[in-house]
């Protein structure tokens, strides 16, 4: 078992990540050492929390109360009203637990949410999300985002675009590119020794032959025969609508879909609540909750951890398989 804690930046404040940060820590205690890098005064009144000065007190700390490594913001938090001036701090958080991460003081990164139009209209903040500003932070070109939960791995191979330009947005590079950072991050981060991967088609019916679009025949299936040649454990392309049935998810370890929503519907009809964001390819681990900052109901104590705590808690096992 990993002897470091996990790193969890505070998000932004005026959502519900001080919220669900106590309620996880309430929940894991000591079992599962955390610490929060943020201000303490956004933390819900009544919250049990103990200032820390290095990331390894929060070993000890965090049986009796949750562990915080101070970051002081400017401004309180009003529950869904994010404030101007505390956007740089939000980043700060986020650059600091990387940090530790990096030089070897904690165990795995977990990331609260943030509003990226909040961070861009108080601190300039350049990049599309989380997962670019950490890809920044590491000096990477290319990371994949899977989605997990108990029952089902996702990975899409286009994200946050419109349909519309997906069939122009797929190339072979991207697809062999996510196809490898997913198969290294599996065997490296979930201790699967020889991943199987289950890949989407674009169309209906996978393309039906050609009869529904090429796109199986002329991209995916000469990347996937050029991989099994080296080894790889690969099935498809498949028509999506049977690859997320039970006795189907009994014969992958992950799903390479192709689209933003090919993935995220199947899993989110699953486990709605326990669904944990992995970005693949860093030289660290990072997983944060599957949700956003929740501005409708911050503050009224009604936020569900859920998701925190399954990111913490696969943070925690991803954390121990890099150190057998």
């Amino acid at each position: 078992m990993t002897d470091l804690p996990i790193a969890l930046s505070c998000g932004e404040p005026a959502g519900i990540g001080p919220e669900i940060a106590a309620k996880a820590w309430a929940e894991l205690g000591a079992r599962l050492p955390f610490f929060w890098i943020g201000d303490p005064g956004h933390l819900p009144e009544g919250t049990r929390w103990a200032e820390i000065h290095i990331p390894e007190d929060a070993l000890h700390v965090s049986a009796t109360a949750l562990p915080v490594l101070r970051l002081p913001f400017p401004d309180p938090a009003v529950p869904g009203r994010p404030a101007a001036r505390n956007a740089a701090a939000v980043i700060e958080a986020i650059a600091r637990g990387v940090s530790l991460v990096q030089q070897g003081r904690a165990a795995a990164i977990c990331t609260a949410p943030i509003s990226k139009q909040a961070l861009k209209e108080g601190a300039g903040f350049p990049h599309p999300g989380h997962t670019e500003y950490l890809a920044h932070l590491a000096g990477v070109d290319r990371v994949v985002m899977m989605l997990a939960c108990d029952s089902l791995r996702v990975v899409p191979v286009t994200i946050h675009i419109p349909l519309a330009r997906v069939p122009a947005a797929l190339d072979a590079r991207l697809l062999e590119d996510t196809i490898r950072i997913t198969h290294a991050a599996l065997i490296r981060d979930f201790g699967i020794e020889a991943p199987r991967l289950a890949v989407a088609g674009v169309n209906p019916h996978a393309g039906e032959g050609g009869t529904m679009g090429r796109e199986e025949i002329d991209l995916i299936a000469p990347v996937l025969d050029r991989l099994r040649a080296e080894g790889l454990r690969l099935s498809g392309p498949l028509p999506a609508d049977t690859m997320f049935h039970e006795a189907a998810r009994k014969g992958y370890d992950t799903a390479i879909c192709m689209y933003h929503d090919q993935a995220l519907i199947p899993i989110k009809t699953l486990d709605f609540a326990g669904g944990v964001n992995v970005t693949l390819g860093l030289p660290f681990i990072r997983t944060s909750p599957d949700h956003g900052t929740a501005f409708d109901i911050a503050g009224q104590g009604r936020a569900d951890p859920s998701s925190l705590i399954a990111a913490l808690q696969l943070a925690w096992r991803m954390a121990r398989a890099r150190r057998v």
